[in-house]
């Protein structure tokens, strides 16, 4: 039957009082079976069942230990928990007799906190505006600070250079002939960087240029320039004829370059070759006027430098780069030369000396032709010459220029110093009379007279220049002294070099009076002793025509500039030696030795004209010692009452005398320079001269 309310009353109390403090009752802390477990999981709680709990879960026991009803005050009063359970006790102790509460597991700890994602955004965006801020910093930086040193880096990796030949000066006669120019030609170049078999290359173009396979090799190879950049053009050959580069062009080689270039070209071949030299490979001038001109007849080169391209994946874009840097010096041409030298005139004395000294055998000769009052030289032969285009086939000895580069005694015509010397100091008069004999003896050193005469004979100063007398010349020169005498020697331009503009002109050679001995005062008057060049003993008679002025002889009559302009030759030395009467008589006197029967000069004699000169005889100095063989000399002016040209010749011949040597080629080469400036025949007869009186 139901049970009373009383009784069921008094049932919840009992339960109640069973739970623990945790709120559990003894029976539901103990184990339950398996299936009950399951069931309570399963079944829901719902308001009103007998489940013992609420729809909410909560325990009705709890709600009777606080009174029964939710919000009531209990009985030690205090205010009704709903939910809030009852203060814990840490390690509360069990009643006895009861078993010890089940503790209820803690609640986990809780896990760590997640990261703030609007923090980490915040810390990423700041950091991207750092980056940010960095690299526009930098950009700045290379814009304005470093942008011309990464752009000029960058430029130079990219740059090609190639020379421009300036185009070099050509020489001139005074009529405005050529003697040198350049003409037009290739020249052949290569690119290091470019070369991929050396060893092809080389083979074809050696074929075609006749240089060895080994500098072609040697200059095909990589180089670093002093940059520290790569070398990207190397010279190959200069001066290639247009019909060779043709043939290089025609193999199309990619590492070559093939552009305009020059050729140096004599059209005289060997007419002044040993005056004018010549050029080497690379167009600047190695001897003559080519090498003493040379910074003036080069120019100045010039320089394009320009942007290529590289090699990419196999495709050859190394060319000039469309709208790129290119940046052009232009070449300085170099500066015209008009020398002084007449053609034609060179060409018929270089025609007489060449024959003339193969008929009497000589190893060398020479022949100068200077205008009297200007000192311009017309003509300067050397024998032998040579070819230019040759001239790496020649000794240098056959190349020098032996009017003024090789040193004699001059001989017998350097009485022509004495008797002047003598004259303007008052010591002799053209009518003073030497008493002579057949030799003399100065110093243990006996020197004859190639005409002997007895003891005490007396003779006449034109006899004793007609005859060449050394005794007479030797008594002069005593009377004068050697301080006089060498003063003269000086004053007519012996001892230093002429400077009419060849390269390597001697300067010679006059003893100073304390290197006297006994044996000079003999020696000295008659040319021996003493060390001088053709040139210089030209420029000794040349003083005399030129009523007893020096002119410096010169052979650069003015230049040219690339725009034509043309500046004369202003800077020729002159200073007076003689006054102009003793020139003259001089000058009268030296006559004899074509007007006297017997005379020295009679084969130097031209038809029509007047002419003063003397022979010479005389031995060459080479390396300090007297050479095997006889140097002879004539040297004359024309006309003699109005000189207008000296013409001197020199052979170097195994034997024989100057007049006989020397006295025909001067003949025919003053012949030809009065007739070719149609200078006119003499109007006065020469003066009958008197040999003893």
């Amino acid at each position: 039957m139901p049970s009373s309310p009383r009784s069921r009353s008094h049932s919840k109390i009992s339960d109640a009082a069973a739970y623990t403090p945790r709120g559990r009752t003894v029976r539901e802390g103990m184990p339950r079976p398996a299936a009950d477990e399951a069931r309570a999981r399963r079944t829901p709680a719902r308001s009103g069942s007998g489940s013992g709990t609420t729809a909410k879960g909560d325990r009705p026991a709890l709600r009777l230990l606080d009174g029964g009803r939710q919000g009531e005050r209990g009985r030690a009063g205090r205010p009704a928990r709903d939910t809030v359970p009852a203060p814990r006790r840490r390690n509360p102790a069990p009643p006895k007799g009861r078993p010890a509460p089940i503790r209820k597991p803690r609640h986990p700890r809780r896990p760590p906190r997640l990261g703030d994602p609007g923090r980490r955004l915040r810390v990423a965006s700041l950091l991207a505006l750092v980056m940010l801020a960095t690299v526009g910093v930098r950009l700045v930086v290379m814009q304005f600070g470093d942008t011309p040193e990464w752009a000029r880096q960058g430029l130079q990796d990219r740059l090609q250079v190639v020379q421009l030949p300036a185009a070099r000066g050509a020489i001139y006669d005074r009529d405005g002939a050529v003697l040198a120019h350049s003409v037009e030609a290739r020249y052949i170049a290569v690119d290091p960087e470019v070369v991929k078999d050396a060893e092809k290359t080389a083979s074809q173009l050696q074929e075609i240029l006749g240089i060895p396979k080994s500098q072609l090799l040697d200059r095909m190879k990589k180089r670093i320039r002093p940059d520290g950049r790569p070398s990207r053009f190397e010279w190959i050959a200069r001066g290639v004829s247009t019909a060779d580069a043709k043939k290089i062009a025609a193999l199309k080689l990619p590492e070559i370059v093939i552009d305009r270039d020059e050729r140096r070209e004599w059209p005289g071949r060997d007419l002044a070759a040993n005056l004018i030299g010549f050029t080497g490979g690379d167009m600047n001038g190695l001897e003559g006027l080519e090498a003493q001109y040379d910074e003036l007849l080069r120019g100045v080169n010039g320089e394009r430098r320009y942007e290529v391209g590289k090699k990419v994946d196999g495709t050859d874009l190394a060319k000039e780069i469309p709208g790129g840097y290119s940046q052009e010096t232009p070449a300085e041409n170099g500066t015209s030369l008009t020398l002084t030298l007449d053609r034609d005139m060179q060409y018929e004395a270089q025609r007489i000396i060449g024959e003339a000294m193969q008929k009497v055998g000589a190893s060398l000769g020479a022949a100068v032709v200077m205008d009297v009052k200007t000192g311009e030289v017309l003509a300067q032969v050397s024998y032998p010459t040579y070819d230019p285009v040759k001239f790496s086939e020649v000794k240098p000895e056959v190349r020098q220029d032996v009017a003024s580069g090789v040193v004699v005694d001059p001989g017998s015509v350097h009485k022509a110093i004495v008797y002047g010397a003598a004259l303007e100091e008052g010591i002799i008069t053209p009518e003073t009379i030497f008493e002579v004999g057949p030799s003399v003896r100065k110093g243990g050193v006996t020197y004859h007279d190639t005409h002997p005469h007895p003891d005490g004979t007396k003779i006449t100063m034109a006899g004793a220049l007609a005859y060449s007398s050394n005794v007479a010349a030797i008594q002069v020169a005593d009377r004068l002294g050697p301080e006089k005498l060498i003063e003269y020697q000086r004053r007519f331009g012996l001892g230093k070099a002429v400077n009419e503009g060849v390269a390597g002109e001697a300067s010679g050679r006059v003893m100073n009076a304390d290197e006297w001995d006994g044996a000079s005062y003999g020696s000295v008057p008659i040319g021996h002793s003493v060390d001088a060049t053709l040139m210089q003993m030209a420029a000794v008679y040349n003083t005399i025509a030129n009523d007893g002025l020096y002119v410096q002889p010169h052979l650069l009559k003015d230049t040219i500039a690339p725009d034509g302009t043309r500046t004369a030759t202003t800077d020729v030395e002159s200073h007076r030696v003689l006054t102009e009467e003793h020139a003259e008589q001089l000058r009268t006197q030296l006559e004899s030795v074509m007007v006297i029967k017997d005379g020295s000069g009679a084969n130097a004699r031209v038809n029509g004209y007047r002419v003063a000169g003397k022979t010479g005889t005389s031995s060459r100095l080479e390396g300090g010692k007297y050479v095997e063989g006889q140097v002879t000399s004539f040297i004359g002016m024309a006309p003699a009452d109005d000189p207008r040209f000296v013409v001197a010749v020199l052979a170097h011949v195994p034997d024989g005398a100057g007049g006989l040597t020397a006295g025909p080629p001067f003949k025919e080469i003053m012949n030809f320079a009065l007739r070719h400036y149609k200078v006119p025949p003499s109007t006065t007869e020469a003066p009958e001269f008197k040999v003893f009186p």
